[in-house]
């Protein structure tokens, strides 16, 4: 028998990628009886069964060989102009033509990366960040570069510093109900980004998964409609928060060069995202008002989200600080100095509680004491009996780590 040569390896951004915390936190989590404040999940009981059901049945009763079969790259039609439409009623005119429809918010992300940075390009991000955002970042050779954030969001005077300094291509941002701190950047905040970009000439990437889920508060406008930076941003949307995560449909927004560069990546990819899922949504949409479907989803979201706020004074240590969000689904906890929350995982788990350790989401320097805990999933009973396991999780360990 000849020599066996052994076959190549993988490729060197294979081999840097790391995994998720998220979904290995989830998979460490699995378990029925672990009460999970880990996954950023939109509650089960509360999606429209009957209406999404129903959608799919007029589909491939009245149109079969057209859903069931392969469809254009950019989208469905009607589902690109009933998004159009929805964005115009948001106070963000939109045409269909500058929409690709996305196999979830996260390829638009894994689009848009591919489409605009080079190996070596400079993205800035905020500190703490997208923790996905930033394996996309990584796999295309970009330098990411982290921008200070307090309670409201990236710091502008420490924005303009790196910017001049750095003069990046990318801004990235998740400015409304943030993950995974749920801060939201004020309205003047959003105006110095657009100047910004339009001064240095960067684009902005808006992740906007989240801002259909506001509780209280007033309605921010959208970075993407301030005439400073429309040239240059680029909104990111999702249908998972508001309509079914199983969709998996999201869209990119954006002008009509980066639109055209993004459909040819989005071919060489999968050629489209599902017909049926696009077709059934873009029926969904039609014959549902989804503002009015949203409105209990939003009460009970707050009330979720109150029922945590409530429970954290006694269940976290002394000294403990936290967000309190205006919308969305994440709180985002710091304990005191010398804890580590990836180290306390593992007993939270053996009380039947989890949540995701702040570390990861990290571009800069890592806060180990930092944890995001998310609301949406679970109804306020069981969100209290998650607290009280939390509870005997840091009294079992009420000590800080021994060196701090």
């Amino acid at each position: 028998m000849g020599t066996r040569v052994p076959a190549p390896g993988l490729a060197a951004r294979a081999v840097a990628a790391s995994g998720s915390v998220i979904r290995e936190a989830l998979a460490l989590t699995a378990r029925p009886e672990v009460i999970s404040f880990a996954g950023g999940l939109p509650a089960s009981d509360l999606l429209d069964v009957d209406g999404i059901r129903a959608a799919y049945d007029r589909v491939l009763r009245e149109s079969p060989h057209r859903v069931l079969q392969y469809s254009t790259t950019e989208g469905d039609p009607d589902l690109r102009e009933a998004i159009a439409t929805r964005l115009a009623r948001q106070g963000l005119p939109s045409r269909p033509e500058n929409l690709v429809i996305t196999t979830g918010a996260q390829q638009a992300l894994a689009l848009l990366t591919s489409t605009l940075l080079d190996p070596g390009d400079v993205v800035v991000v905020e500190n703490p960040t997208y923790l996905a955002a930033l394996q996309c970042f990584a796999r295309a050779g970009a330098r990411v570069v982290a921008a200070p954030t307090d309670d409201q969001g990236i710091v502008i005077e420490a924005l303009t510093d790196i910017v001049t300094r750095e003069r990046p291509k990318l801004l990235y941002l998740v400015p409304t109900f943030q993950n995974p701190t749920g801060h939201t950047l004020p309205a003047e905040r959003r105006q110095a980004v657009a100047r910004l970009a339009a001064e240095h000439g960067f684009w902005i990437a808006e992740d906007d998964p989240y801002g259909e889920l506001r509780f209280r508060g007033e309605t921010l406008p959208r970075i993407a409609a301030h005439e400073e930076a429309a040239d240059r941003t680029v909104l990111l949307g999702s249908l998972s928060k508001v309509l079914a995560p199983g969709m998996r449909l999201g869209w990119l927004r954006a002008p009509a060069d980066l639109c055209r560069a993004g459909v040819l990546a989005k071919q060489a990819l999968d050629l489209h995202s599902s017909t049926v899922d696009q077709a059934a949504a873009a029926r969904y949409l039609g014959e549902h008002d989804l503002d009015a479907r949203l409105v209990p989803v939003r009460a009970a979201y707050g009330e979720r989200c109150a029922t945590m706020l409530a429970a954290l004074p006694h269940v976290l240590p002394p000294g403990s600080t936290w967000s309190r969000p205006e919308g969305g689904m994440f709180l985002w906890v710091r304990l005191p100095d010398g804890h580590d929350t990836a180290a306390l995982l593992r007993g939270a788990v053996d009380h039947g509680v989890a949540y995701v350790p702040g570390a990861p989401f990290f571009a800069g320097p890592a806060d180990p004491a930092t944890l995001r805990l998310s609301f949406a999933a679970h109804e306020p009973k069981e969100i209290g009996r998650g607290m009280e396991r939390l509870a005997a999780v840091f009294r079992s360990n009420h000590r800080p780590t021994e060196g701090s």
